[in-house]
């Protein structure tokens, strides 16, 4: 029990460094905490809040991730080297993709419901 305790214990501590050492996270944060008074102020449905909880939880996720990658790349080499490049890429890459999508979504969501 002690053990999976301690799991969430170093998951939530991984989550509050990301949050201090990372402006993106720290700029996905911002984000979301703007849907979120937006969403309260314009009423926006159940499913859309759903929805919106979704997109909080895979992009916040994928930054995360991106973070782990680019610091175990960064541990394994400093070198320039093209693979370590690409993973970081495709890493970010992947935050990018699912940022844009959750904007998209979000402007169905929310355009309507101001004009």
């Amino acid at each position: 029990m002690k053990e999976f305790i301690n799991s969430f214990k170093y998951a939530i501590q991984g989550i509050i460094v990301a949050i201090k050492e990372e402006r993106n996270l720290k700029i996905h944060i911002c984000m979301m905490m703007l849907v979120i008074i937006s969403g309260i102020i314009l009423k926006i449905s159940t499913i859309e809040w759903i929805i919106c909880m979704i997109l909080f939880g895979l992009v916040i996720s994928l930054e995360l991730v991106n973070t782990a990658i680019e610091n175990v790349v960064d541990l394994v080499t400093m070198e320039k080297k093209t693979k370590a490049k690409i993973a970081k890429d495709v890493a970010a890459g992947a935050v990018l993709v699912s940022a844009i999508f959750s904007a998209i979504i979000g402007l169905i969501i929310f355009i309507p419901k101001i004009f």
